[in-house]
């Protein structure tokens, strides 16, 4: 049976920036993407999206003929969840309360349709569900994730040994190493929370880690690092400094000394040396971040919330944050002193104001990025960045005022 994840119109909106370059079911929470942990749990070869037009390309939906169980990308599934999925019989809805969880489809044919038009409720969930609807879910439930995928991706399976003689191990039992992971002089404290190093990952001296930790995999916790927990380095990343609670989506770089914390960083960015992300207001009053559905600043009812970044974006050394700042898709941000607390994708500049990063500027340098991956900044890439720029023109209120 096809398994399709679909984009839930009433959340989609609320999660970007990074849903500007991905479905939801391909955000990273935990040591898996939505659309992993999904497929690892139903023992499927593939998924399916069905996302927005311009996404499907890179994002195909594959099969979308016959039977298919059609399943909210915004929800992270456990085995309760699963096994209600999987009870379904062809034409019942699976709801917690106006929220539609899955359905069984016996034409998936129809399913464009169904999800404008409604699904008829059949089931309700036993126990409410883990959705993903804004972006500080992402970091707030980041822990929680880790230790779910853990016990998924770990079961009945023996981890590699730590062979460093100078590493400092604490609770062994819930450190996970795959294979071709290289530890050197590090701190690994596993008694809060699992660690797990992804395949051919990297912990380099000094390093001092503490659970629950996801590295993985390719990717690199540099020299002297201090990982405080409740953290996921996607793959293929380097971070250094100081990190609390926060999230790098995959081909990211922080790798110098910097304070990062109950944040979520997209795919390709950098963050330039000593860069600070403030995650508490001097007040303690709750965090303000902008929505880009709401077109305004909205309340995240948190203390604590730092800095969101879409893809493709860098910024200097130096660069200060201030809390619950969201920085759009393709902006350079360099200079001295704080930037505003929203920075519309493909901005150029800083706290002394902005200009637009012209598109064919912004391709030389995701070439250029993206080659160092042996990745291609191909057609597709290339197609989803335009339309992400004509999308969010509206927001450089600097070219209007030109």
């Amino acid at each position: 049976m096809h398994v399709l994840l679909f984009d839930d119109p009433a959340i989609r909106p609320h999660l970007l920036p990074f849903t500007f370059t991905r479905p939801v079911a391909a955000l990273r929470c935990g040591i898996l993407t939505l659309a992993e942990k999904w497929q690892h749990r139903l023992g499927v070869e593939q998924v399916g999206y069905l996302t927005q037009d311009y996404l499907q390309a890179k994002f195909p939906a594959g099969e979308t003929q016959g039977p298919a169980l059609v399943i909210n990308g915004a929800v992270c599934p456990d085995e309760l969840l699963i096994r209600q999925v999987q009870a379904l019989a062809p034409g019942e809805a699976l709801f917690d309360g106006e929220l539609l969880v899955a359905a069984h489809l016996s034409d998936a044919t129809q399913v464009a349709e169904l999800i404008q038009e409604g699904f008829q409720k059949t089931r309700e969930v036993a126990e409410p569900v883990t959705a993903i609807r804004a972006l500080w879910h992402l970091f707030l439930r980041n822990g929680a994730e880790i230790r779910q995928d853990f016990d998924l991706l770990t079961k009945g399976r023996e981890s590699a040994p730590v062979s460093d003689a100078h590493t400092i191990v604490y609770g062994a039992e819930n450190i996970f190493i795959e294979p071709g992971v290289k530890i050197r002089a590090a701190i690994l404290n596993a008694e809060n929370g699992p660690i797990y190093l992804g395949r051919n990952s990297q912990v380099h001296e000094g390093a001092i880690i503490s659970g629950p930790l996801a590295l993985c995999e390719g990717s690199h916790i540099n020299p002297g690092a201090k990982m405080r927990g409740d953290n996921t380095v996607g793959p293929f990343c380097k971070v250094g400094g100081e990190v609390g609670n926060s999230i790098l989506l995959g081909y990211s770089n922080k790798g110098h000394d910097g304070y990062l914390g109950n944040s979520v960083i997209g795919e390709w960015c950098n963050l330039g040396a000593d860069t600070n992300t403030s995650n508490l207001k001097n007040n303690y009053a709750p965090v303000k971040i902008w929505s880009h559905s709401a077109g305004r600043f909205v309340n995240t009812g948190q203390t604590f919330c730092g800095l969101m970044m879409g893809d493709h974006s860098k910024c200097g050394i130096n660069t200060m944050f201030n809390t619950g700042t969201v920085v759009g898709v393709g902006a350079n941000i360099f200079g001295a002193g704080f930037p505003r607390t929203f920075i519309p994708s493909f901005s150029w500049g800083g706290s002394a104001g902005f200009e637009t990063f012209r598109l064919p500027k912004v391709a030389e340098v995701a070439e250029r990025v993206m080659a160092r991956r042996q990745l291609a900044y191909d057609a597709v890439e290339q197609g989803i960045m335009q339309h992400v720029y004509d999308a969010t023109a509206k927001d450089r209120v600097w070219e209007k005022a030109g």
